[in-house]
C-alpha cells in the first residue's frame, strides 16, 4: 500500500498524491519515509523535498523551513516557502546567490547571508534538476 503525500505551503498545494518514499530535510538531517512509518513530527530546514512517485518519477521541491508529520501512511510536509522546480526564478536565484556571497566575503559570519546563499543554492540545484 502506498503512501499519501501532501506538499502544502501557504499559497497552495503542491503535490497531493500516492508516493512510494518521501524524503525529507529536517533540522536534524535526511529521513526518508517509507509505507509503515511509525507517527512523526519534525522541523524542516532549508532542503530538497523528494516524492518518489509508485511506479517511475518524482516531484521535487524547494523547502525554506517549516514541518513534516508523518501518520497512518499520509506524510504531510507544510512548508513556510516551498518552490517547485518549473516555480523558480533563475537569474532571481543566480542574483541572490552573488549578493550572499559578496556579503559573506565582507563578513563571514554573516548569518542572514549564509541562509540566503543556502537558500539561492537550493533554488538553483532544485532548478537545474
Amino acid at each position: 500500500m502506498p503512501l499519501v503525500a501532501q506538499l502544502v505551503s501557504p499559497e497552495r498545494v503542491l503535490y497531493e498524491g500516492e508516493a512510494e518514499m518521501v524524503v525529507c530535510r529536517t533540522i536534524d538531517g535526511e529521513v526518508a519515509f517509507l509505507p509503515g512509518h511509525v507517527p512523526f513530527v519534525g522541523t524542516l530546514g532549508i532542503g530538497k523535498v523528494r516524492v518518489i512517485l509508485a511506479g517511475e518519477g518524482e516531484v521535487t521541491a524547494a523547502v525554506h523551513g517549516g514541518f513534516v508529520e508523518v501518520s497512518n501512511d499520509r506524510v504531510t510536509v507544510l512548508s513556510d516557502v516551498a518552490e517547485l522546480p518549473d516555480q523558480i526564478d533563475v537569474i532571481r536565484a543566480q542574483t541572490a546567490k552573488e549578493r550572499a556571497e559578496q556579503q559573506l566575503r565582507t563578513d563571514a559570519d554573516a548569518d542572514e547571508a549564509k541562509a540566503a546563499l543556502a537558500r539561492a543554492e537550493l533554488r538553483l540545484e532544485v532548478a537545474a534538476a
